[in-house]
């Protein structure tokens, strides 16, 4: 009797705390997503999923917010830019220890990113560093003050800089690590973040476990699984059987399913995407900017959101979302006009009897999320105008390979946003610099000097009003040359368990998910 009354007098003093939803320690996040990594070594992921695992390990000087793209301190707790915009100076957070136990000290900042720039630096041949260009590009050195002070040189003044070290792309990983697993670190990271990596089975599942002697707010969650599930109407079954926790970049019919189903629950945000179309600008039968034009004229925008994104998203015109500052919204859309598209085909001599190659993504983006029904819709619209189109389709990691080589006439892509600055992008997707091959980000090959020159010049601004200037012009070169057919800007979705809460959502849709707590 003592003890039923005291475990009722118990219960009624902790009711509130459970009303109130007081975080429980403990479980496995299972976590299905459309397709596996290619790489848990962030300065060298050029997708996604890599992107998604690899910042559960991962740490970077400065973070986005949880549901924002304001820059927070993470592993440097404060800095400063020196009066003539060319010395960023970090001071770094102390008592910070890498999975593997070594320290985190102003070395293993030196070495995480001397190796992306360097080329006499030990680990530089260890990686692929694709993106450079748009992470520390413009760091021409890095200074070792103290311990737990580093400096970044750069070689002109750079505006994005800070945002670009809160993207994926500038992780701090162990020294110790890349030491041993040399161009293996990508299969074995060892960062400093809330979760540790465990093991990887190719295709199948990722597994995390949380990091107990995490320098911040320690994670709730004892495990995350992050499970390959490729078909949207797979990831969706498994999330409402249980089997799976979230489901990330469900079709819009699964979405409204899930919007109906008293177990489960959503987070939605606007986001910072694209998904495009891009024309091989080197190929002989896309050279001419008519025929590129032709092919914007050809798609239905309007039809294609209302079918395949079913309302959520916006059609795009330009290389990024007007949810971004410096957008040029001033610049008239192509008009849907099969009419005028033959017109402009018929001006350019165009080959009718010509077969283009149209590449389809082979997993679900929140960019584009039935790539292959929007592949055959484009076909369609393609054939209506008298362009032949053949649908290639290989696995992902080829994909982005050989889309980086330059080896399509036309592919589906897209970008997450990264970090919320035009210059992300309008230089890292478009400029002349990044359309070289192999491992080009600009997969259009398009090198327009005045376009580039404009990037470039926005670069060394600090000042918002005149960088926007800048980028307004980009925004019309881009538009009369036609590089891209921009299909759409989605809006992004996360779908969950209710057992879940805490869920995060940023415009990029990349979160770490310590913060998450599982119910019963």
């Amino acid at each position: 009797m003592r003890k039923w009354l005291a475990a009722l007098i118990l219960m009624v003093f902790m009711w509130p705390a459970l009303a109130a939803g007081e975080p429980v320690k403990g479980g496995t996040l299972i976590w299905g997503r459309g397709g596996d990594s290619v790489t848990l070594d962030l300065a060298q992921a050029t997708d996604g999923e890599s992107i998604k695992a690899g910042i559960q390990v991962l740490e970077n000087l400065v973070m986005f917010g949880k549901n924002s793209m304001d820059v927070e301190p993470q592993l440097a707790t404060s800095w400063k830019v020196s009066d003539d915009g060319l010395t960023w100076t970090f001071k770094l957070r102390k008592g910070v220890k890498f999975h593997d136990g070594t320290p985190f000290n102003a070395k293993a900042v030196y070495d995480s990113f001397a190796r992306v720039i360097d080329k006499n630096h030990r680990f530089y041949n260890y990686g692929k560093w694709k993106y450079v260009s748009m992470s520390l590009g413009p760091v021409k050195e890095i200074k070792i003050i103290d311990d737990y002070t580093i400096a970044l040189v750069t070689s002109k003044p750079y505006a994005p800089l800070l945002n670009n070290l809160a993207l994926w792309l500038c992780p701090i990983i162990s020294p110790k690590a890349m030491e041993e697993e040399k161009d293996q670190i990508g299969l074995h990271p060892v960062g400093t973040g809330p979760f540790k990596f465990v093991k990887w089975i190719k295709d199948d599942q990722i597994i995390l476990e949380r990091n107990d002697e995490y320098w911040g707010e320690k994670a709730k969650l004892d495990k995350i699984i992050l499970k390959s599930i490729p078909e949207p109407s797979a990831r969706l079954m498994a999330l409402q059987s249980g089997t799976v926790d979230i489901a990330d970049d469900l079709d819009p019919d699964s979405i409204s399913l899930v919007k109906k189903d008293p177990k489960l629950a959503i987070v939605e945000r606007p986001s910072i995407n694209v998904g495009y179309l891009a024309l091989n600008t080197e190929k002989p039968a896309l050279k001419d900017v008519r025929v590129r034009r032709a092919i914007n004229h050809a798609i239905d925008k309007a039809t294609l959101i209302k079918t395949i994104f079913q309302g959520l998203a916006i059609p795009a015109k330009n290389p990024f979302p007007p949810s971004i500052w410096g957008y040029n919204g001033a610049i008239k859309p192509y008009e849907y006009s099969p009419k005028e598209a033959k017109k402009l085909l018929a001006e350019a001599k165009f080959d009718m009897n010509t077969e283009l190659e149209l590449w389809a993504m082979p997993v679900s983006r929140a960019y584009m999320p039935e790539p292959v029904k929007t592949a055959e819709l484009i076909q369609a619209y393609l054939a209506a105008v008298g362009i032949k189109a053949k649908i290639v389709r290989y696995d992902w990691g080829t994909y982005l390979s050989k889309t980086a080589n330059g080896e399509d006439d036309m592919c589906m892509l897209g970008w997450l946003g990264g970090n919320a600055d035009p210059d992300n992008f309008l230089y890292g997707l478009l400029s002349a610099d990044t359309a070289k091959t192999p491992g080009a980000s600009n997969v259009a090959l398009w090198k327009n000097a005045e376009f580039t020159d404009l990037c470039l010049k926005a670069q060394k601004v600090f000042d918002k009003a005149e960088r926007t200037k800048l980028y307004l012009r980009a925004q019309e070169i881009f538009h009369k040359e036609a590089p891209w057919v921009p299909l759409a800007h989605s809006t992004i979705v996360r779908c969950y368990n209710k057992k879940l809460h805490d869920v995060p959502l940023r415009p990029n849709g990349l979160n770490s998910f310590q913060m998450i707590w599982k119910g019963k």
